[in-house]
């Protein structure tokens, strides 16, 4: 590559700000990245600042423009902080990736539950969302243009995970509906990307083999049975659908729960 050259040439999110939430790890950092290159300017956010840097330090080396922001998503505060230094700092936001998601806490087990992993969970992949689509919806009419996109899962039509994660990725389809609706007439869309098994942190077969009593090879050969296609997907590719629901080519797209996921369970 000669001097002054750019990996990053793509031009479908040129001149735009994005803001992906999760973005040290897996999915969220495959996507900011893929943002990057397309041109965007990307406001990361997660809760380990060592993440955050080495994914901007990847994209600045590449010749994109990238932004860090330590924050955690459980709370309204935390949620919310990327959004508005994107809009303090950068002056606009066009898209909102909301890609925090896991289980927390005690007490999932509903014959039993006496602890907090409920409401914990919920707040994490669906509150969250909301805390962070409120913050930037004003700017987005404003500028009368925006894209929201939620990550959500195969458990957002199926009972294939614990029941606060099924919850609330069931939860995010209605948000997403209802969200989408009600924006469609500020020029802004609201979608879901919803992986299948995906290869990221979250997805550890070796803890799944514990907690199964299994090997990890036999847990992830499970996992890839579940799909039309015998794999766990990279993260990469998700990114492609990303972008497509970011750029102008996605503005016919709302509402929908859009599955990337090898045909997960079909």
């Amino acid at each position: 590559m000669s001097v002054g050259e750019s990996a990053f040439d793509g031009r479908a999110l040129e001149g735009r700000v994005a803001v992906v939430s999760g973005g040290g790890r897996g999915i969220g950092r495959a996507i900011a990245r893929r943002y990057a290159s397309e041109g965007a300017t990307v406001v990361i956010s997660a809760r380990t600042t060592s993440d955050l840097d080495t994914v901007v330090a990847g994209i600045v080396e590449q010749g994109g423009s990238a932004l860090a922001v330590t924050a955690d998503a459980t709370t309204r505060e935390g949620a919310r902080r990327p959004v508005e230094r994107a809009i303090a700092e950068l002056g606009r936001i066009d898209v909102l990736v909301n890609n925090v998601g896991g289980t927390l806490g005690q007490g999932h087990d509903p014959f039993a539950a006496d602890g907090d992993g409920f409401e914990k969970t919920l707040d994490l992949c669906l509150t969250s969302a909301w805390w962070a689509s409120t913050a930037a919806l004003p700017t987005m009419s404003e500028q009368r243009s925006g894209s929201i996109i939620s990550i959500g899962s195969g458990a957002a039509i199926r009972a294939s995970a614990g029941i606060a994660y099924v919850a609330a990725k069931h939860g995010m389809v209605g948000f997403t509906k209802a969200l989408a609706s009600q924006a469609a007439g500020h020029g802004i869309t609201v979608n879901m990307l919803s992986p299948g098994w995906t290869d990221t942190s979250l997805v550890d077969f070796e803890r799944i083999a514990e907690r199964t009593g299994t090997t990890p090879e036999l847990a992830r050969a499970s996992a890839e049975a579940e799909s039309a296609q015998r794999r766990v997907l990279a993260p990469t590719e998700l990114t492609g659908m990303a972008v497509l629901l970011a750029s102008a080519d996605g503005r016919g797209v709302t509402g929908q729960d859009i599955h990337v996921d090898g045909g997960y369970r079909l």
